[in-house]
Formats: C-alpha cells, structure tokens, sequence
C-alpha cells in the first residue's frame, strides 16, 4: 500500500469515527418538548388512537412531542389557542389540548 493510499484510509476512518461523534452530538442537543406542534407537525406520541409522527389532531395537542433543543422546552412561550390562553412545553405528556373523541 502506498503512502497516499494510506492516507486516504486513514482520513477516511477519521471522517467516518467523526461524523458517527456528531451524530451523538446532535441527539444529545435535543428533548421531547410536550404540547407545543401544530396538528400533524408533531414527531412522534400522539396519543391513543394515533401511530406516531404527523398524528397529532389538534395545534399544541398535549400528548404529542416534537423535538427541540435542549433547556427551551419549558420557557417557550406559544401563542394562545381558541380560548385564548397562552401555552408552554412540557418535558412530560400534558392533559390539555386533547382532540375530541
């Protein structure tokens, strides 16, 4: 094996060991964030009845999750739903906002 092959051997193990790290990096940087989709912009969880991401009937349904960065679920501020209220992301499923059965 030559010296250039070598090296690109090694550069590529190195990408490779690399991008595998960021990848962890990436999952770690972010949390299920509660109640706080548009209806059918959830990722995953929403709720019985449904199967998983782009299921969630209803905006800021509180069994639905959707990923966002970690530490800015519990301080996003939402805009208020019918009734007007203002609304917040949980780090654990909510009661509120439910579709209707």
């Amino acid at each position: 094996m030559t010296y250039q092959s070598k090296s690109l051997v090694i550069a590529g193990a190195l990408a490779t060991a690399l991008s595998g790290i960021a990848g962890m990096a990436h999952a770690q940087e972010n949390e299920k964030c509660f109640g706080v989709s548009l209806a059918g912009q959830n990722d995953c969880a929403a709720g019985e009845g449904t199967t998983c991401a782009g299921t969630s009937k209803v905006d800021y349904q509180g069994n639905a999750w959707t990923l966002v960065p970690a530490g800015t679920c519990e301080t996003m501020e939402l805009p208020g739903a019918e009734d007007g209220m203002a609304r917040k992301g949980s780090l654990t499923a909510l009661e509120r906002d439910l579709p209707q059965a």
